[in-house]
Formats: structure tokens, sequence, C-alpha cells
């Protein structure tokens, strides 16, 4: 059988996968399916293409497993427009000219965004947010505009939105209806949305009709609306929703909605049985279903009839069109009858101006069965209540406590994820039911990851996996199996547990802390863990007596490791400022010992190849020459990137490189949960990437921006705007109080992004903490940073200057032989370690056991 599908977007991808499973299952003798796609790159992410400003590449966006299109029986042809349908013929016409011929066809041609009619929406920067191509062309126009807007206030604008304030540019969103996000959300909920949106600096326009786009004054284009008004822009970004994709089936005589849309029965047929239509191009009982979910549902439907049309047993009924988002950091819901519509349904409100939450119940009549909601601000009960609608699971007496604050000791009702029955689906996006979840952790699927892996849950929106892991965990202990948050089998508290009795307690050493509150001897978990506690709390020399044996290698011998068995040394530049004598002095380091030096991604210079009985002779020389340890082997502050700032550049409106060094000399030393990085950027041309920092400074012309919780690591996030306009007492304050309240509520090898994320509250309550000081604890944290600031101390200058410490620095306990194993290449001018077959031949560098002064 010949299948064409038309169009390789995340349905047309689905659609593929489905029916390489379904050849698995025997379903299929042989595919022979041709894949085109018009754009020049295979299926990718939508759902999360705002993150492609985040750091994100289009591979990292991929849906296309490698190798996928490696196998026999699929064909992808990249940048390949189906132009016609010879429904006649059954052929399909493609813009390179070639006419390929079908059994079975299917149309998953998405949808496109819908550009307002209005004059000048032409103009050069103006763009529609839809595909990777346009996210590079606003990325390019970003960097020399100031000013940018977005026309529709819908989801997709709001995340328009957000990409423009991601790019630096003072953002605007512009709506023709009376609120924000008028499909999802009622007036009481865009009104709370708009107060969060515009208190993160984005400003709304609603009501606004665009009578045209002409040349402007302030920016390259003028908005002009029909009130009088007008709006200055230099980008304008189209996102006021979107249409079906059907022109090439209206033109092939398919049958199409009024409104657009390819007409579709129960089994996602066109009017022409061997033609099938799916996702956001598909007409199904008069509805088109913009969420991916639906869009999947299809896929596997059209899957499964193709592989036996005589026994499909799936039809498509339909869709839940719930969703729960994050824009911008401000959490938004919406489920069933959100407005009310149901004939003498009724209505539980909850707002709270102050906090700016919005919560609001949908009932049936008899009060007993939940129809929907609206959620914004908050929405932690959203997974409950979405499943007692989906379910139908009676109410409890008094509905509206599901959506109040709990109060006077009253606990909120809450539905178990044991109440659920074992056909509720967990998972739209991928059809994963709470039986499929349980039946994975019979397996042996015993962490979020290994449930994914099984199951797929939790893999497209992500929207699912709080209610995954609630279903696992559940799972787990009825099958017995331990579910905590214990640190180790030596302490049954968790690493945040442990910092309060360290602190609490006044304990100072690992052996005290096991004494009281573990047993056995620790292991390679809690005693780096407990380790660091105890150096964050109190500061102490890491290489005291009873501290050194708890660090890990790195701690151990202050410097990095290396796959060769040498050691990196990485001294100290803050901000990346170094002096020529400087630069000089690490030259000459390098050069007598013979070392690889390469420029880090932090502003410094790194020194690699270092035996262990070199290194403190190396670290007496740089010590003599100004430097102090880096830290860069130790889970605490690495770098404080900058740019040149208003010193030097012409666009720099503050001192970048003077508050780097300001804050890299504040916080060097401070021990915490996980290595941190700062960036400090002189204007918001962000030339130092601090938005993509665990603390980010960016220079305004009022003061500073503090950005937090960024990290450019293995999972990549965007740092989070906190508190704007700052001056710079007031801004090392906040710091102060932000470090200290990670350090004291991360786990163990948290990262301060992934802390944030599981941070109960989120941005919402993490700024109430550190700006309007909720917990009352603001001072109390100023005054531990303080005592950290106070009591530091090089450890490369205690170490060498300690006869005892210096001792462990030798390769053989009882000699002082060098390794004789340490051997290199030579490479580029420089040298760098020898792979075994090269060690064989003995072609090697020899670097002098006893380097010679300089």
């Amino acid at each position: 059988m010949k299948i064409i599908v038309i169009g390789h977007g995340m349905v047309g991808h689905k659609f593929l996968e489905c029916l390489v499973e379904e050849q698995h299952e025997g379903q299929h003798e042989a595919l022979d399916v041709t894949v085109l796609c018009e754009e020049p790159r295979a299926a990718y992410d939508r759902v999360h293409l705002t993150e492609f400003f985040s750091g994100k590449t289009a591979d990292d966006l991929s849906l296309v497993e490698p190798g996928f299109f490696d196998r026999d029986g699929i064909a992808l042809q990249l940048n390949a427009r189906a132009v016609s349908i010879d429904r006649a013929a059954k052929t399909v016409l493609v813009s390179t000219g070639e006419t390929l011929a079908y059994d079975k066809l299917v149309i998953a041609t998405g949808s496109y965004p819908f550009v307002p009619p209005v004059p000048g929406k032409d103009r050069a920067d103006c763009f529609v947010y839809r595909t990777i191509e346009d996210l590079e062309a606003m990325t390019e126009c970003g960097a020399r505009s100031k000013t940018g807007v977005v026309v529709g206030g819908g989801l997709l604008g709001l995340e328009a939105a957000k990409a423009l304030r991601d790019l630096g540019l003072e953002t605007h969103v512009v709506e023709f209806a009376p609120r924000l996000m008028a499909v999802q959300v009622d007036e009481g909920g865009g009104r709370v949305l708009r107060a969060k949106i515009e208190q993160l600096g984005v400003t709304v326009h609603t009501q606004k009709n665009t009578l045209e786009i002409v040349d402007g004054e302030a920016g390259t284009h003028r908005m002009r609306f029909a009130d009088g008004s007008h709006l200055d822009a230099d980008m304008i970004v189209f996102s006021a929703g979107i249409r079906p994709r059907d022109d090439i089936a209206r033109a092939s005589g398919l049958d199409v909605g009024p409104r657009g849309g390819i007409v579709i029965d129960d089994l996602c047929r066109t009017n022409d049985a061997d033609i099938y239509a799916i996702g956001e191009c598909a007409l199904w009982k008069g509805q088109v279903f913009g969420l991916v979910a639906p869009g999947y549902d299809m896929a596997r439907i059209v899957a499964r009839s193709l592989a036996d049309e005589t026994t499909a047993d799936r039809t498509f009924t339909g869709a839940d069109m719930s969703t729960k988002l994050k824009l911008m950091g401000v959490d938004v819901a919406s489920f069933g009858d959100a407005h009310g519509a149901t004939a003498n349904s009724r209505t539980y409100q909850f707002n709270d101006d102050r906090k700016q939450v919005y919560k609001k119940l949908v009932v049936s009549d008899c009060g007993k069965y939940l129809l929907g909601g609206v959620m914004v601000g908050d929405a932690g009960e959203y997974g409950t209540l979405l499943q007692m609608m989906l379910n139908r699971i009676e109410l409890p007496e008094s509905p509206e406590f599901l959506i109040l604050p709990q109060a006077d000791g009253k606990a909120k009702p809450a539905l178990g994820v044991e109440a659920l029955p074992a056909s509720a689906q967990i998972c739209s996006c991928n059809n994963v039911s709470k039986g499929a979840i349980c039946a994975s952790v019979c397996a042996g699927a015993t962490s979020i990851g290994d449930v994914k892996q099984a199951t797929k849950a939790g893999t497209a929106c992500g929207g699912c996996v709080p209610l995954v892991t609630q279903v696992m965990k559940a799972e787990m202990k009825k099958q017995g199996l331990a579910v905590n948050n214990h640190l180790c089998e030596h302490f049954k508290f968790s690493r945040q547990e442990l910092y309060h009795l360290i602190r609490v307690e006044q304990i100072k050493t690992f052996a005290e802390l096991l004494d009281r509150h573990g047993h056995g001897l620790g292991c390679d978990i809690c005693k780096p863990t407990v380790a660091s506690i105890l150096a964050s709390c109190w500061n102490e020399f890491v290489l005291k007596k009873e501290h050194a044996s708890l660090q890990d290698s790195n701690d151990y011998f202050l410097a990095n490791i290396q796959r060769d068995g040498t050691y990196s040394v990485v001294p100290r530049m803050p901000g990346g400022e170094v002096t020529a004598d400087g630069l000089i002095a690490v030259g000459q380091v390098a050069k007598k010992y013979g070392l690889y030096t390469k420029i880090t991604g932090g502003q410094r210079v790194d020194l690699f190849g270092a035996r262990v009985e070199q290194l403190p002779s190396i670290w007496e020389e740089l010590i003599a020459a100004g430097f102090e340890s880096g830290h860069a082997y130790g889970k605490s502050l690495r770098t404080v990137k900058s740019c040149v700032g208003s010193t030097w550049c012409r666009y720099g409106v503050d001192d970048s490189v003077g508050l780097a060094v300001e804050l890299e000399n504040r916080y060097k030393g401070l021990r915490t949960p996980h290595k941190i990085k700062f960036g400090v950027s002189g204007c918001t041309r962000e030339c130092a990437e601090a938005q993509g920092k665990d603390v980010g400074v960016i220079a305004t012309e009022k003061g500073w921006n503090l950005y937090v919780c960024g990290n450019g690591g293995m999972k990549p996030r965007h740092a989070e705007l906190i508190a704007s306009d700052l001056d710079r007492a007031t801004l090392i304050r906040y710091i102060d109080r932000f470090l200290m309240f990670y350090v004291r509520t991360a786990d163990r090898l948290q990262r301060t992004s992934v802390w944030r994320d599981n941070l109960e509250g989120g941005l919402e309550y993490l700024i109430d903490v550190v700006i309007g000081d909720k917990l009352g604890v603001a001072a109390e944290l100023e005054t531990e940073m303080q005592h950290v600031v106070d009591t530091y101390e090089c450890e490369w200058k205690r170490a060498v200057t300690d006869p005892e410490t210096r001792k462990r620095f030798r390769h053989f306990v009882n000699s002082e032989r060098a390794d004789e194993h340490v051997s290199f290449v030579p490479a580029r001018g420089q040298i760098r370690p020898a792979t075994p077959e090269e060690r064989s031949t003995r072609k090697l560098v020899s670097i002098p056991v006893v380097a010679e002064p300089v």
C-alpha cells in the first residue's frame, strides 16, 4: 500500500510513529510511505517553540529520533510542498515537479497564522510566530530593535510576547477583545491575568482595533487604532490565532467547512474514502481542535485504520480541550465548561487581589459533578479537578473548599490518585492511562524517567508530569516499595532537613551529626553533602582534619581531576578582569610547568596537565602574582561573567565590570548545593548572557534588573526577572537573600533552575520571600551571608601554608616520586593527554618532574 503524508509537523510525525508501532505488532507486512515536508527541517516541537529564545536549538526541539528515517519504507522529502491532488488519478503533484501515486493519502497540513487584513501588515520587520525560521528572523530583528508589539492576546500571542521580552525588548500586547485569552478565561480571570502580565513588564492594550500600520516617529512602525490612539514599535508580530490549512483539499473538491477545515468522520476520513485528514486542518462535527493531544489521537486512529480497515476498533469522539499553561511564569488553567454555559449550572469563585489569584468552579445543577473551571495565578489543584470532571467523580459536600486556601486548620478536600479508575487518562498527548503507569511501576519503573521511557507519559507538553509522579508514587507504596526523600541510608532526612539540624543545633562536624541524627559510617552521598552544608553554615577550611575526608576528589585536591589523572588549575579573575602583569604571570606558570592553557566560558584561564605534587608550587606562584583560588572544583560560585559596560562600550549604561568584580569578590567561596554562575550586562544587548545564569544582572537607565534561576547546562532554562531598577545596595541585599534561601532549601546537587521549578508557589513565592520577606527571615539570611563574606580565606593559600595539608599533595603516600604514567603528545603548539595507543609508541612530550625556576 502506497501512503503519502502531506505535512510533517507534530501530528504528521506522530502518525508515522504509530504506523511503525502497528508494523512492529504485525499489522503491516511492509511500509511504503512518502512524507512531503515543505519546511527545510523535519518535525519539531511547536508546543515548546518559545524555548528557542532560551537557548534551545532546532536539534533540541526535533521530534525525530536518530535513525528514524533510515528504516525501509518511509521516505522524507524536505523542501517539498504538495501543489495539488488529483483524486481521479490518485496522485499528488509536488513542488519539485515530481508526481507521486498513492493508495491512501493523509493530509496533516496543520494551520496557518491569521493575520488581520490591516493595511501595512506586509511591511519589513512584521512577522508571524509559527516556525523556527520565523523565530530566527525575529531574533535578527530584535538585535537592532528596542520596542516590539504582538497583535493578539490569546495563548499564542502571550507566548510571542514572552519571546519579545526574552529578546530584551520593551514589549506590548494589542488585543481586539476586552480581555486577554478570551476563549480560555472569563472576565475575572482575564483581569487577574492582565495584572500579572503587566507586573512582568509587558504593556497590555485591550479593545484596540488596528486600522493601519504606517511610518512612525519613535519607531519603524506606527499602529493607528480606531479610537484615535496610536503605538510606535520597531517590530510587530502577528499572533492573532490560527486557521485550518485546507487550501489543497478545497482545490481538489474535498468537503470543507463554511469557516474552513477539512470535514472528516469518526475514522478521520474525508468524503473521499482514500483520503484522511488529521490535526488542526481537520474539521470534526463542526469543530477544529487546536491542541496537540486531539491531533495525536487522530493520528493513532488513522494508523490503526490503515493497518486493518475491517477491524478498526477506535473512532474519534472529540477531545477535552482543557489546558494548563505557564505564561511568562504565570499559571493559567481552563477546563471543561469554563464560562458556565451549561443551563442551570452553578459557580463558585475565589478572588485574591493582593496575591493576584483567581479561581472559579462550574458545577452541575444538582451540585454533585464538576463541569469546568478557570484558574489564574495558582493552578495547583488543576490535576485533581480535571480528573474529577473527566471521571465524573462526585464532589464533596462543600465544593468551594476545593479552591479556597486552607484556613482555621481545616484541610482542603482532595482527590487522591487512588480514587481514579485505571482507565483515567493521565497523559492526553500520548493517551496514557493510570493503569498503564501502574503497570510500568509493577514492571520495575521506579523513577519518573523510567515511567516516561516505558509509557511516554509526560514526554510531549509535560503538563501531566506532576500527576504522573503522584500515580507512580502511589503505586510504589501499594507495591511495598520505598518512597521517601531521605538523603541516603545513613540519614532519614532530606538535605534541607539536615541543613536546619546543623544550623539550629550548631553542629560543626560530620561525626557529631552522625552521632545525633544518623547511623553507620556514612557514604559517598551523605559525606560530601554534609561537607557542603557545614561549609555553607560555618565556612571553615574544607581540608581541616575533620572535614577533609568528607570531600570528593576535586574538593580534596582543590583542583579538577582530568581524564588522565592530572589536574586543572583555575585562578580567579573577578568579572573576567585581569591585568597585563597577571596575564604574563599566568603564562609564565603555564610555560614553566608545561601546562595546556585555554580560555574558559566564564572568562578565565584554565591550566591543564598539572600533576598532584605540582599543585602547591603552582598555587604559590599564582598567589605571589595576586591570584586566588577560582573554586572551579567546588559546588560554589564559579564565575561572574561581564561585558565591558559603560566603561568602554558605546551602548553601555552602567559599569558592569565594576559590579561583576564586586559581586565575585563578595560571593567567592560560598558553598552551595550545586555550582552557581553569575552574569552582569551593561545594557539590554546582554553580551554577558546574564539571563542564562543562576544570578543575572542587567543595567537599565534607572538601575539594575535582577534575574535568577537561569541555567545553560544540560537542561537550559531562562532566568526570571524578580526585581527591576535597583540601586547597588538593594541589589546586593536581594542577592544575599536569594543565595542563602537557595542554600537553605535546595536538595542535594540541585541547580537553582531545578530548585525553582520544584519550589512550591513558584516565582511569586520566591519574590515574596526574597523581596517581600514573607517568611520574616530576610535579616537572618543577610546575616548568614555576611558571616560567609567576613570569614573568607583563599583555600589555596591556606593549603600551601599549612604543613599538614601540604603533605596530602603527593601521588604516593610513602614517596615523593611523580606518577610515571602521566604522558602527553603535542597538539596545536601545546600538549594534550596521550591515548593508550600513543602511550604504547612512547612518542611523548617529556614534562620535567621538578620545574626549573623562571
